[in-house]
């Protein structure tokens, strides 16, 4: 970091949407914008680290990156994961994961590494207070990124935990959903800000009605989930974290223009109402029984989305 306030950061996303993600990060107070592959880069404080994580739709991950070094063979990784000071970061009454990438011919093997790299990290706290914390695959407290690129290793904070893009509303028996950040995406290409009427003519179930649903009345997509992983940093600043979560509460408006989902199956219409409830949005969609090519559109001005079934 350049000083104690502002630091790098890293917003991951789907390919093809990294000139939307930066447009919204720009938008939110974003500075030093400037895009990759699949990732937009930026420099931010705790302010826009929370608000990031609340209000940017097609970012799938916040990325805190912490330090990057050479690693010519394991024990050069170990020992350059260890030069990190965990116990600053966080306790050991936490739980974490390590995600690793790896790519070239120094090391071959993704798990392998994240195992050196999770004995650098547990064997840190046994030494400093003979404890160490637990280590967990599913819902761990904080996640940890290890990307190796030949003999360079980024080792960076996952602030998001569980990907920005599992909104908490999607249902389990929903067939071949279209991936939330991409709804969201497809939107914001087509000039989509909740203005117009809005049709989805196969709807199935429901994510592109309710992502329109959540941009009309300006819902922040992260205000759907209680848990972030930075919230079990040891610098978390929850008094901070609860103004900007309810200046993003403030924002939100009733939208004044109609939603429409049209879908062939009662079961998949089941489905849609049901995530719509979840997310907060039933009032806004209107979702109906029927074959898209019977209906007539709504009134003028409109805007028609959808995601015709793959190959029909």
């Amino acid at each position: 970091p350049s000083d104690n306030k502002r630091f790098q950061m890293v917003a991951t996303t789907l390919e093809g949407l990294e000139n939307v993600l930066a447009k919204e990060l720009m938008m939110i107070g974003g500075n030093d914008v400037r895009t990759g592959k699949r990732a937009v880069y930026f420099s931010a404080d705790m302010d826009l680290l929370y608000k990031a994580n609340l209000r940017l739709r097609t970012a799938l991950r916040i990325l805190k990156p912490l330090k990057i070094f050479r690693a010519r063979n394991e024990e050069d990784l170990y020992n350059g994961i260890a030069s990190i000071d965990w116990t600053e970061i966080f306790d050991v009454n936490k739980s974490f994961a390590i995600k690793t990438a790896v790519s070239g011919t120094i090391f071959t093997h993704s798990h392998y590494a994240a195992l050196k790299c999770k004995d650098a990290i547990v064997d840190q706290f046994r030494d400093k207070f003979n404890e160490r914390p637990d280590i967990e695959t599913r819902t761990p407290d904080l996640v940890f990124h290890v990307r190796i690129h030949r003999d360079q290793v980024t080792v960076s904070l996952d602030s998001s935990g569980i990907p920005l893009n599992k909104r908490g509303y999607r249902q389990a028996d929903a067939a071949a959903p279209i991936n939330e950040c991409l709804a969201a995406g497809m939107l914001l290409i087509a000039g989509y800000e909740g203005k117009r009427n809005f049709v989805d003519g196969m709807c199935g179930s429901g994510t592109i009605c309710i992502e329109a649903a959540l941009i009309a009345n300006k819902i922040g997509p992260g205000l759907l989930r209680e848990d972030f992983s930075f919230m079990h940093w040891k610098d978390f600043d929850a008094e901070l974290y609860q103004v900007i979560h309810n200046a993003t509460v403030n924002r939100i408006k009733d939208g004044q223009h109609q939603i429409m989902g049209y879908e062939e199956s009662m079961s998949t219409i089941k489905l849609a109402r049901q995530a719509a409830k979840e997310a907060g949005v039933e009032e806004a969609i209107n979702f109906r029984i029927t074959n898209f090519f019977d209906e007539e559109p709504p009134a003028a001005p409109g805007i028609l989305v959808m995601n015709p079934p793959y190959g029909e």
